[in-house]
């Protein structure tokens, strides 16, 4: 799941990206609301964070402008204003939820489980072929064991096993686990995928991620023609 950081305060920006990156999550930090909006314009984000004081467009204006685009995204609220008429304001202009600063690690994470909810608690588990991906613990199992993987492999998983047969360019893989604004290689993506490979072989899985020349991944039944 991939969230997208609105903070100016730049220190509190980068620790909110290593503690959502700690537990399974990618993310990316813009410093105002101009800026949010243009990367939510890419369509790469599952939920967003949105600090309320910003520089350029503060996170109300880019929340309401996000909302009149017809966006549905979840988006938290952050702020250090805690009088009712602020709460009241973001969540009249669409906020899910709203945190007052400073905040706690765990509440911070509960908030996110809450406005995501929607998206993943009919389907707390992935299935495909014989094995399963397990979106609480990060697990992915079949009879013959299990392994809990890394954030970046949990993603790249979560969204081959959401998304049976579908192919996926490494671009679009890069865009979504890695983000824009990475400095890592396209080739990192078939390093993960060799990664994944290794995990499915050893869990005797039936299913394959395939490689189509020039064109992107799949995953596949085992039987189906060899990567």
């Amino acid at each position: 799941m991939r969230i997208l950081i609105a903070e100016d305060e730049r220190p509190l920006a980068k620790v909110l990206v290593k503690l959502l990156e700690k537990n399974n999550y990618s993310a990316d930090a813009v410093h105002n609301g101009v800026d949010a909006l243009a990367y939510l314009d890419g369509g790469n984000y599952d939920a967003a964070i949105f600090d309320i004081m910003m520089p350029k467009m503060d996170g109300i204006t880019a929340l309401k402008k996000l909302r009149e685009s017809g966006s549905q995204l979840p988006v938290l609220l952050l702020t250090a204003k805690s009088e009712a008429d602020d709460m009241v304001e973001g969540l009249d202009s669409g906020a899910n939820y709203y945190l007052t600063k400073p905040f706690d690690s765990k509440s911070l994470l509960a908030a996110i489980r809450a406005i995501t909810r929607a998206q993943t608690e009919v389907n707390t588990k992935l299935s495909v072929g014989n094995i399963t991906l397990d979106r609480a613990t990060f697990e992915l199992s079949s009879q013959a064991g299990s392994f809990r993987l890394a954030n970046k492999e949990f993603q790249l998983m979560e969204i081959f096993m959401a998304n049976p047969h579908r192919i996926f360019s490494a671009e679009r893989l890069m865009e979504k686990i890695w983000g824009f604004d990475t400095e890592a290689e396209i080739n990192v993506v078939w390093v993960y995928v060799s990664y994944l490979r290794k995990k499915l072989a050893a869990l005797n899985a039936n299913v394959i991620i395939k490689a189509s020349r020039n064109i992107g991944y799949s995953l596949e039944e085992a039987n189906d023609k060899k990567a």
